[in-house]
């Protein structure tokens, strides 16, 4: 009998306890966000501010749950831009293979891979200003060439097997056998890439963030606060501490998770716990 991977379950855990805070400061937060209050700035933690207040006066607790809720949208809908555009032009690639449209899908995506989220982001705002939104497109298109990639590698050994080729005997095209016959068994494969991109992306919005470039104020994020709280590291160290932690444990937890699924989803490694 099989069991599930250590790594799966703790990363698991630590993700799920992210979630469930960013979708409970979707109904409740301690307090306003936008609660500004100097006469309380920089108080330690107490019962009325569970973890203190920053150097606004602004809850920590609060700022820390809809930061999580910040990230977590982020990077999730720049993973689903990566996947809904990456996977089909990697399918297309690999049914198309030596062919023109294979080799533009390609040196395309080449392109793009040499510029980093953060120059494409750089680009965007020069033209239309800093924003969550942009943030998303940025990590978005450079998560296009990943998944294109990896859908490409994992389909073209594919291709060469008898079911795909009584698949062409049959009369079906290569759209129709993409998607009925190699799409569905490369999602193993796709789900462990969209959970390491996914921790990727957490990274990414917070390295935007950090720089100005990501969610602007009021709405909080966990690379801003670590960018207001560094001139006071030494003298107020649990400002850069507590978005720091989120950031290292929400991106573990991932990680864990993607080593986990990968572990969990390998037919050669389940017949070695079995």
């Amino acid at each position: 009998m099989s069991r599930l991977p250590p790594a799966l379950l703790i990363g698991a855990a630590l993700s799920g306890v992210f979630l469930a805070v960013a979708l409970l400061s979707l109904v409740w937060i301690p307090h306003p966000i936008t609660g500004v209050s100097i006469a309380t700035r920089l108080q330690p933690p107490s019962g009325t501010h569970w973890l203190g207040t920053d150097q606004l006066g602004r809850d920590l607790l609060s700022m820390l749950m809809v930061g999580a809720q910040t990230s977590i949208a982020v990077a999730l809908i720049a993973v689903g831009i990566g996947v809904a555009l990456g996977v089909p032009l990697g399918l297309a690639a690999a049914a198309n293979r030596g062919s023109p449209l294979d080799e533009i899908i390609m040196r395309g995506n080449d392109l793009i891979f040499a510029f980093p989220s953060l120059v494409i982001a750089i680009l965007i705002t020069a033209r239309y200003g800093p924003s969550a939104s942009n943030a998303i497109l940025a990590i978005g298109i450079f998560n296009i060439p990943v998944f294109a990639r990896v859908a490409r590698g994992g389909a073209l050994p594919l291709w060469t097997l008898d079911y795909i080729l009584a698949a062409r005997t049959a009369g079906k095209g290569k759209l129709r056998i993409s998607v009925e016959h190699v799409l569905p068994n490369l999602m193993n494969l796709l789900i462990v890439q969209a959970t390491i991109q996914f921790s990727l992306g957490i990274l990414a919005e917070a390295a935007l963030s950090y720089v100005g470039l990501g969610a602007q104020p009021p709405t909080p994020s966990w690379g801003r606060m670590l960018a207001e709280a560094q001139t006071m590291i030494y003298t107020h160290p649990m400002l850069a501490v507590l978005p720091g932690l989120a950031i290292v444990l929400m991106v573990l937890g991932l990680n864990l998770m993607g080593d986990g699924l990968r572990d969990a989803l390998d037919p050669r490694l389940r017949r070695g716990r079995g």
